[in-house]
């Protein structure tokens, strides 16, 4: 079955099976990925040492959400 007829069946439900079929969707599209964590620790780890060492500014919250 391609994914055109595939949509045209989950179209064809009552709105509460709809919500069930998108809700495991949505659910697996958000699996963590362990390569991306990953990067993005390095990455939090690599700032802060910059920011303790003085190599890198901070800006305050205040500031930020003032823009």
């Amino acid at each position: 079955m391609g994914s055109k007829e595939l949509l045209n069946k989950v179209l064809a439900l009552d709105p509460q099976e709809r919500f069930v079929i998108i809700e495991g969707l949505l659910a697996s599209l958000d699996e963590p990925n362990q390569t991306i964590d990953n990067i993005w620790a390095n990455e939090a780890q690599k700032r802060l040492k910059a920011y303790r060492e003085g190599r890198l500014e901070a800006v305050p919250m205040e500031e930020i959400f003032t823009e």
